[in-house]
């Protein structure tokens, strides 16, 4: 079931958005950062982040929060009911009311004989090939019969004995990932469909009690033809891939700017291409062929250029790729491709120890570099015409005997960043994006001293998107990306008792950076480890070099929240994380 009743809006994962609750009051001393007045979740709980007079008792709802830390900050977490919730906070004449709308993850409720609202799948219009499966969902009263019509065919839809749901992906921070279950009632069922044409909409049929309602599906059902292609050339620089046709689904290897391939199947604003993945049609060109886009590839030639080796595919036609990254080697898979190679010129090189290739039948070539060190620095894929250009990446030219990161390039990224996007905010309302940026400073000029290059993302209050932060990463090109945070918690978290560092990576050329970075902060700063995460983060998937997001402690904790804004503590923590990067860097 596709659960759209469920939002996977900021309601669902408020603390981990940028806040925009209110300032500060300049005179008063009981104040809350988080959660804002009026607020909505699906969390059966939820944390009060916020601070008073550490001389004068804070109470919620008549009950005082005891734990507190020197600073006067609390986190209390106090459970939820589903629908309206209220809390008062309170210190001496001041206080703050709090009206909390606790949805349920359950579908709507159904009224009398009838589908629950929005339960209808598909929900949207979809094409798929000629013999395909094409299945039905819905939600209806138990004990009801159910049923789709469609082009003349009757299809049953049964009960479905039971119905577990997964919690969001993050609920993987909180450390609540176990599947659920559904109470209500869902049906589903498939049919085939062999002849090509567009078969129009479902129409769904409820009978219970004798009664017998029908309601129109929201999309149209097109069976695609088996001998008539069409042809999606990707027209953005860099096509975004997934496994599924919506953005909750995982990426893959993205698809540079004029990669085809076949389409097989449509849903929504979405295409799937004929190796399995979807894109959006708003990245992609769609034009007709006699035939389905295939190529084969023979010779194979490399060339040293500045900081890279570029290994150059000659193909007729630009085909999907994947790329299947591990410690010491990076696997090229070529889609849509017969192999016919027999040469393949790749001479002694700095990188790169050798090449194998084999066949993957029937229609892929899979290509593995084996590299002469564990550390990979980073690689690229674009298409010069029909050419597919693999670029890896050289380590840098140390010259460790002037400084240990002389010859290197550091991007630091302050996270956040202007009155548009704060970041978390401690319990004084202090936001994220003013802390990152001041230790980020701090961090690139203990780089600095140690010889590095480095390259602030920014230097000031600047509004950028995630786009414009891995522009910049994937201009600069530099030895490393470091983006510097601080944490917070979904609603379900418990904000009193989370603290410590945390690193994310994506690609394994990042994997030992992340995991080195987070021990030797928390060894040497003696902090709490919150964990090192594999991660689909914007900042973690640049793939030009070693990108790691790093979070540094929790703004929502109380206590650690001291340590973020004490100045002694901060440069220790600056000092600390530069020698990490020349220890990491000079042991490589």
């Amino acid at each position: 079931m596709a659960n759209r009743w469920k939002t996977l809006a900021g309601a669902l994962v408020p603390a981990l958005t940028c806040q925009l609750a209110i300032v500060h009051p300049a005179m008063a001393e009981l104040f809350v950062a988080y959660p804002p007045s009026t607020h909505t979740t699906v969390s059966d709980r939820i944390f009060f982040i916020g601070t008073g007079a550490p001389d004068s008792d804070v109470l919620i709802n008549g009950t005082p929060i005891t734990d507190r830390s020197s600073a006067g900050h609390f986190a209390p977490t106090v459970p939820l009911a589903i629908g309206q919730n209220q809390f008062t906070i309170t210190q001496g004449s001041e206080s703050i009311t709090f009206n909390i709308t606790r949805d349920s993850l359950e579908p709507p409720q159904i009224n009398g004989i009838a589908f629950a609202e929005n339960t209808l799948e598909p929900h949207r219009s979809i094409a798929r090939q000629p013999g395909e499966l094409v299945c039905f969902e819905a939600v209806a009263p138990p004990q009801a019969q159910v049923a789709v019509n469609l082009a003349g065919q009757n299809i049953p839809l049964r009960a479905q004995p039971s119905s577990f749901e997964l919690p969001p992906n993050y609920a993987v921070l909180t450390e609540q990932t176990e599947p659920y279950a559904l109470n209500a009632a869902q049906y589903g069922g498939c049919a085939t469909f062999n002849q090509p044409s567009n078969l129009g909409t479902p129409e769904f049929q409820l009978t219970l009690n004798g009664q017998t309602i029908t309601q129109a599906g929201s999309g149209s059902i097109e069976i695609l033809s088996p001998t008539s292609f069409q042809v999606a050339e990707v027209t953005v620089e860099s096509g975004i891939a997934r496994t599924g046709p919506s953005t909750d689904y995982s990426r893959l290897t993205p698809l540079p700017q004029g990669t085809s391939a076949t389409v097989t199947g449509r849903e929504g604003d979405w295409v799937r291409l004929d190796y399995g993945a979807w894109i959006r049609a708003s990245e992609v060109s769609i034009s007709s062929s006699p035939v389905p886009v295939t190529t084969t590839i023979r010779g194979i030639r490399s060339r040293q250029i500045t900081e890279w080796t570029e290994v150059i595919f000659p193909l007729q036609v630009p085909v999907p790729m994947t790329v299947e990254q591990d410690i010491n080697s990076l696997t090229l898979i070529l889609h849509n491709t017969v192999p016919q190679t027999d040469t393949i010129f790749f001479s002694d090189n700095p990188v790169v120890e050798r090449m194998d290739w084999q066949p993957i039948l029937p229609d892929k070539a899979s290509y593995t570099f084996h590299f002469k060190t564990d550390q990979q620095w980073g690689y690229k894929l674009r298409y010069e015409g029909t050419n597919l250009i693999l670029s890896l990446k050289h380590p840098p030219a140390i010259d460790a005997t002037v400084a240990p990161l002389q010859g290197t390039t550091i991007l630091l990224d302050p996270g956040h960043g202007s009155s548009e996007d704060l970041g978390a905010r401690g319990p004084n309302g202090y936001p994220e994006k003013d802390v990152a940026l001041l230790i980020s400073k701090l961090v690139r000029d203990e780089l600095e001293a140690l010889g590095a290059s480095v390259v602030m993302v920014r230097e000031g209050d600047d509004d950028l998107f995630p786009r414009d932060r891995v522009a910049v990463i994937e201009a600069t090109e530099p030895t490393m990306a470091l983006s510097l945070h601080y944490n917070a918690l979904p609603d379900n978290g418990d904000a009193l008792n989370t603290a410590g560092i945390g690193a994310f990576w994506y690609h394994p050329q990042a994997h030992d950076l992340a995991l080195f970075l987070h021990n030797y902060l928390v060894e040497t700063l003696d902090r709490p480890a919150y964990g090192v995460y594999w991660n689909n983060l914007a900042l973690t998937r640049p793939s030009v070099t070693p990108s790691v997001l790093l979070e540094l402690g929790f703004m929502i904790n109380p206590y650690e929240f001291e340590w973020i804004v004490n100045p002694e503590s901060q440069q220790q923590l600056a000092k600390a994380l530069a020698n990490g990067v020349a220890e990491w860097v000079v042991n490589q």
